[in-house]
């Protein structure tokens, strides 16, 4: 009998095969959101800060940005395969992103996922720009760490961890789990770091992987 299992999964990048946030900074935010990026990449800002304030110069309606969403994203060959296989197998499937809820949602919906559960940055559309803000597992504003905050959730709970990810922000919670599936910037770190992963090109070989996990 396996045991429970939770299959921890980041979303830009990793479900889909570009980051949809910055899509959507590059076209309606009004003012320099890439020095912002630079910022939080060399440890000046938060990814929180960073998000708040990017964001905050996008003043284009929620209609028209998830239109343009929906446009731009393509998710990962494999991904429907992957949420059948956690069904199949009786794996919890969470998508865990410091992207933005709303985009996450309709573009799940706009492929035909309706039952996975999203924690992400909570976002309100005003005529001043997106706001953005995280809530951790408990509702207490965040900073950073969202992903980290619930890995932590899922293993006090009992689960077995499965991570599935691709950048920087997946390295701390990915090396809480009892087993990572690594692309692009985590699986340099991990080879880097000598640490244990599973690499994947698309996520038909991670579902494939879990079948044997």
């Amino acid at each position: 009998m396996k045991p429970k299992t939770l299959v921890q999964c980041d979303f830009d990048g990793t479900i889909t095969e570009e980051d949809v946030s910055f899509s959507i900074l590059d076209a309606f935010a009004n003012g320099d959101w890439r020095q912002l990026l630079a910022d939080h990449r060399e440890g000046r800002i938060s990814v929180g800060c960073f998000n708040r304030k990017a964001f905050a110069m996008v003043k284009a309606s929620e209609y028209t940005t998830i239109e343009l969403a929906k446009r731009k994203a393509k998710t990962r060959d494999g991904f429907e395969e992957l949420v059948n296989c956690c069904h199949r197998n009786g794996f919890r499937l969470v998508i865990v992103s410091n992207g933005l809820d709303f985009y996450i949602k309709e573009i799940l919906q706009n492929v035909g996922i309706n039952d996975v559960e999203v924690f992400a940055a909570r976002t309100e559309f005003r005529p001043e720009g997106i706001q953005v803000k995280y809530l951790g597992p408990n509702g207490n504003l965040l900073d950073e760490g969202l992903k980290e905050a619930y890995t932590k959730l899922f293993l006090a709970k009992g689960y077995r961890v499965i991570y599935v990810g691709n950048g920087v922000s997946d390295v701390s919670p990915a090396q809480l789990a009892h087993h990572i599936f690594a692309c692009g910037e985590l699986l340099r770190h991990c080879k880097e770091a000598d640490i244990p992963c599973t690499p994947f090109v698309d996520l038909s070989d991670v579902a494939k992987r879990l079948e044997t996990l």
